[in-house]
């Protein structure tokens, strides 16, 4: 049964209905997209469907449904008893779910002797049962409790070793999203979903940089399904916390197709670019001084940020002027211990510019500004255009929002580009002398 088959309820899958029945055409490659993920299915609610939803997807298998002690009051308990006349059902409520090497392996202990997991919500037990299935061969699908962008992709991000890590795993056999529950979730869940959504344009904006610069690959096919809904989303920003379903399956759409970017492209760079470096930093380095915000929250205002810093390089009348990269390793040492900077010098060294580089890129940039900068700015927002819906949402809008240290938010700022390797505004700010009065001004 395909989301468009649903036999119950009207489907709110728009054009996701389209892309499990195999029907929609990639208007750059003129050939139909073909999903991993069998059955995406949004309804209003699914009460009653769950054994119908599942019962294709996993034949004859054992089931083990697992959730946290929230998720199943939310969801789970029901989700369970509806499972039962499938035969082989059990459930597993894990007390302290986390998304880490130690926690997965627990997980993978737990539910041993289960041929399928049904995971139900929240990211941290998606994730975790996504690592774990992959890493032992099982089946899982997943009932989301909150409208987050991590059930439809096929990588699980986990700690390891005091660094956040996004490892590819594999993806679900069905991802299933009753709307009724989602409303229901807490609020703040809910802007922290569309706080994390909003980065398609700065996420977009980074890609298609690296792209036009040093011939990286680049694929529109995310943003292409994307655009079906982002400007409604915008609009309708202040209904989704008002229990508007029509919103409410907007936002989900978009951070379904958000997950599924990763598969489009095969890399994570679609959904996720400076704007979640600097997340990372923050969950990275933060320590006792963590305001225990989410990653969701935190992606919103970084979303702002590195609006406003590539609004300023692209408005420019002319281009900016790349110097060779220095990475400034005993300030990494001395902030982050030399473990941690070894990772970060490493990670930049594999994008830096040398000097031969440089004077290549001043060159193209000064010959054609104007063209060079054209596609980008068609693919950025203008920063008012974010934060007028994100303050109709109620999400945070700064590090004050979110209770961090200004000091610290101007530190990561500054460092967090040398955190991974790939090549964002971050870079191309620093190298040309842009960001440290950036970060003094806006930060």
């Amino acid at each position: 049964m395909t989301a468009a088959a649903s036999q119950h309820g009207k489907s709110y899958g728009g054009v996701i209905d389209e892309l499990v029945a195999g029907e929609w055409i990639d208007p750059q490659t003129k050939a139909p997209v073909q999903l991993p993920i069998e059955n995406i299915v949004i309804e209003a609610s699914l009460d009653g469907e769950e054994a119908d939803l599942i019962a294709p997807l996993h034949r004859g298998k054992s089931l083990l449904v697992v959730c946290d002690e929230i998720t199943r009051d939310v969801l789970g308990e029901r989700l369970f008893r509806a499972l039962k006349p499938l035969g082989q059902v059990e459930e597993f409520i894990w007390k302290k779910p986390r998304c880490s090497d130690e926690g997965v392996a627990e997980l993978m202990a737990e539910t041993r002797g289960h041929e399928a997991l049904i995971a139900v919500g929240s990211g941290t037990v998606s994730d975790s049962v996504k690592y774990a299935t992959f890493q032992d061969g099982r089946e899982y699908s997943v009932f989301p409790t909150s409208p987050m962008n991590a059930y439809t992709t096929p990588t699980a991000s986990v700690s390891s070793a005091g660094m956040k890590k996004s490892i590819t795993c594999h993806s679900a056999k069905g991802v299933f999203f009753d709307l009724e529950i989602l409303a229901g979730c807490p609020k703040r869940l809910i802007r922290a979903a569309f706080a994390d959504v909003v980065c398609r344009t700065t996420a977009q904006v980074d890609w298609l940089m690296s792209h036009l610069l040093f011939d990286t690959v680049y694929t529109p096919t995310p943003y292409t399904l994307l655009a079906y809904d982002e400007e409604g989303l915008l609009d309708h920003a202040g209904q989704l916390t008002s229990g508007s379903i029509d919103s409410l399956a907007m936002l989900t759409r978009i951070s379904t197709i958000m997950g599924l970017g990763t598969i489009f492209t095969g890399t994570t760079h679609s959904g996720s670019m400076a704007e979640h470096m600097i997340s990372h930093c923050i969950d990275m380095f933060a320590g006792a001084d963590h305001p225990g915000t989410s990653h969701g929250e935190q992606v919103g205002v970084t979303t702002l940020t590195l609006s406003a810093l590539q609004n300023q390089i692209l408005g420019a009348a002319s281009p900016p002027e790349i110097r060779p990269t220095e990475i400034p390793e005993t300030r990494l040492k001395q902030r982050y211990g030399s473990d941690m900077a070894a990772l970060m010098v490493e990670q930049t060294g594999k994008k830096a510019v040398d000097g031969a580089a440089a004077e290549r890129l001043n060159r193209r940039l000064a010959d054609d500004w104007d063209g060079f900068a054209a596609p980008l700015r068609e693919a950025m927002l203008p920063l008012a255009r974010l934060e007028g819906p994100m303050a109709a949402a109620g999400c945070q809008l700064n590090a004050a929002d979110l209770g961090l240290d200004p000091e610290f938010y101007r530190q990561i700022i500054s460092d967090g580009r040398f955190t991974r390797d790939r090549f964002t505004a971050l870079d191309l700010a620093d190298d040309s002398g842009l960001l440290s009065p950036f970060v003094s001004a806006h930060c």
